[in-house]
Order: structure tokens, then C-alpha cells, then sequence
């Protein structure tokens, strides 16, 4: 009986029956029939029923299959598939278990990778609108000083320009007022000695005056007091305005030393703000060009990034099932292999 069974479930009739006899095939019972011809052993459809509701619970095509083979083959070929199954399982959850643990350090590592380098993207964006922000204003600064300095600078030269007029015109007033006085100092002189010389003279006409005149021959006398005093006046008026004139150029004078002294001060100041400004923003602009080739070569690998994460996706997170369901899954069936292997031990 066993050798018919041998026989009839080789290549050479099962074999061929289901090369070329697909119609049988559709017969499972028939088929069945074919390769368990002889006692079918308790066990075995036992083993058959366990299988077909341990798949039903599960949804297991595994243990379907197994359950298929169960009911058409002969017990040893049953132990045989069922051992060799249960060792491509095991093997299989070693692979996964393996590729799972790469998986889990890829994905993780470039996790942290793609935060780093998204972090300094955002850091070397913010680094660039910030100096792009102080170089323009700085820009704008050094440009405002520079046009300070150049109006400082046409501001003394034409403060020089007024103080040097006003200068000639005070001198030339002050030499003008000293040559009046001058004059009108030695004309009160010449007056002075005239009118005593006249009144000598006079006194010398009224001894000898007729007797006819009423009153006293003073001859010229009188008009000297008139004369005299408005040349003195003249002088006075001369005098003040030479006093004058020298107070307002010491005012003139001060005035203008302070305003080139307090504009040199301002004019130095400002040119070396705007100096330093200009360097500064040399400075700010070498700063970002070195951050805009950071940006560029960062972003470049935040994009290596997230185009390998891309390509870790369908091997390592888009597989339906989770990991873990999968492996709760195949234990379970391993499991049901084990007990199914288990009750034919003895068969």
C-alpha cells in the first residue's frame, strides 16, 4: 500500500495529472484521492480542520494552503512540508528581523539628519535676511555721513569765505575810522590855533574901534564853539565806530574759530563713523556670501536627505502592515505549524 501511494502520488501520475489533466485538478477530492489512496490516519484530518480554523481566524493564507496540502498528501509528506515551512518562517522573521533593525537605524539616522539640516536651513535663511538687513542699513548710513561730511565741508569753506570778507571789510572800516580821527584831530588843531590867533586879533580891534559901534568887536570868536564842537562830535562818531567795528570783529572772529573747531570736530567724527560703517558692512558682506554657499551646500544635502528617505519608504515604511503585526501574525502561525506538527508526531 505504500509504495502504491508512492507511486500514484509521483511525478509520473500526480505529476502528470496535473500537467495534463487541468479538468482534475478542479476535482480536489479527486486529486486527493489520487495521492492518499490507502487508510487516511484520524490524525491527519484532525491536523486538516485545526489548520482550515486557525486560517479562518487569522485570515492566514499560509495556514490555508498548508491545510490544502494536509487534506490531499500523505501524512510523511504533511510532517516533511510542515517542518520545511515552519524553517522558511523562522528564516523569513530572521530576514525581516534583520532588515527591520536596519530599517529602524536608517530611518532614525535620517531623521536627525533631515531636522539638523532643516535647523540650519532655517538658521543660515534667517542669518541671510538679518545681514542682508544691517548691510543695506549700514549702506544707507555710511552714504548719509559721507553726504554730512560734504556738507560740513562746503560749510566751512563758506564760513571761510563770509569771515574772510567780513574780515577785509572790518579792517578797511577800522583803518578808515583810525585815518578819520586822525584828520579830524589835526583840522581841530589848525581850528584851535586859528580861532586863538583870531581871538588876539580881535582884542587888539576892539581898543581901537570907532566909537560909533553899540557893542564889543569880537570878530570870528564866536563861531569857533560851533566849528569846533561838531568836528569833535565828528571825531567821537569816528572813534565809535572804529570801537564798534574792532568789538564785532573779536565776535565775528570768535564766532567763526568756534563753528570750524566744533564743524572740524563733527567732520571728523562723522567721517570716521562712516569709515568704520563702510567696513563694517565689507565685513557683514563677506559674512554673506559665506553664508549664502553654507545655505547652498546645506540645502543641497537636505535634499540627498529627504530623497533617500524617499527611496527608505517602500522598503521600510510603506509595507502595510506594520512590522509587528507581521511578526504577530507569523508567530501565531508558526504557533498553530508547531501544534498542527505536533498532533501528526506520533503518526
Amino acid at each position: 500500500m505504500s509504495k502504491a501511494q508512492d507511486i500514484i502520488s509521483s511525478g509520473a501520475v500526480a505529476g502528470s495529472a496535473e500537467k495534463h489533466l487541468p479538468s482534475l485538478l478542479q476535482r480536489k477530492s479527486s486529486l486527493a484521492f489520487l495521492r492518499s489512496w490507502g487508510p487516511r490516519p484520524a490524525e491527519l484530518d484532525q491536523v486538516t480542520r485545526f489548520l482550515q480554523q486557525r486560517a479562518t481566524q487569522l485570515k492566514s493564507r499560509v495556514l490555508a494552503a498548508t491545510a490544502d496540502r494536509a487534506e490531499a498528501d500523505p501524512v510523511a509528506k504533511v510532517k516533511t512540508m510542515i517542518e520545511q515551512l515552519i524553517t522558511k518562517m523562522q528564516d523569513q522573521a530572521n530576514e525581516e528581523a534583520t532588515k527591520k533593525g536596519w530599517c529602524d537605524a536608517e530611518v532614525a539616522s535620517n531623521k536627525a539628519i533631515r531636522e539638523e539640516k532643516t535647523d540650519a536651513v532655517d538658521s543660515l535663511k534667517s542669518d541671510i535676511e538679518e545681514l542682508t538687513s544691517v548691510i543695506a542699513k549700514l549702506g544707507k548710513e555710511a552714504v548719509t555721513l559721507n553726504e554730512e561730511v560734504t556738507q560740513l565741508t562746503a560749510a566751512m569753506a563758506n564760513a571761510t569765505e563770509i569771515r574772510q570778507k567780513e574780515k577785509q571789510k572790518n579792517f578797511e572800516t577800522v583803518r578808515d575810522a583810525k585815518e578819520a580821527q586822525e584828520a579830524v584831530a589835526q583840522a581841530l588843531q589848525v581850528l584851535k590855533e586859528f580861532y586863538a590867533k583870531a581871538g588876539e586879533a580881535t582884542s587888539l580891534i576892539q581898543s581901537d574901534a570907532p566909537e560909533t559901534f553899540s557893542e564889543p568887536y569880537t570878530g570870528m570868536g564866536g563861531e569857533s564853539g560851533g566849528v569846533i564842537g561838531m568836528m569833535e562830535v565828528i571825531q567821537s562818531d569816528f572813534a565809535r565806530l572804529q570801537a564798534e567795528t574792532e568789538a564785532a570783529e573779536e565776535a565775528a572772529k570768535a564766532e567763526y574759530e568756534e563753528f570750524m573747531e566744533d564743524s572740524q570736530v563733527d567732520k571728523a567724527t562723522k567721517s570716521k563713523t562712516a569709515e568704520h560703517k563702510t567696513g563694517k558692512k565689507q565685513t557683514k558682506t563677506q559674512e554673506l556670501t559665506a553664508s549664502e554657499g553654507d545655505l547652498q551646500g546645506t540645502q543641497k544635502e537636505l535634499d540627498a536627505a529627504n530623497a533617500y528617505f524617499e527611496k527608505l519608504k517602500p522598503d521600510c515604511l510603506d509595507t502595510g502592515a506594520s512590522y509587528a503585526e507581521r511578526k504577530q501574525q507569523r508567530e501565531e502561525e508558526l504557533k498553530d505549524l508547531e501544534t498542527a506538527l505536533n498532533m501528526l508526531k506520533n503518526v
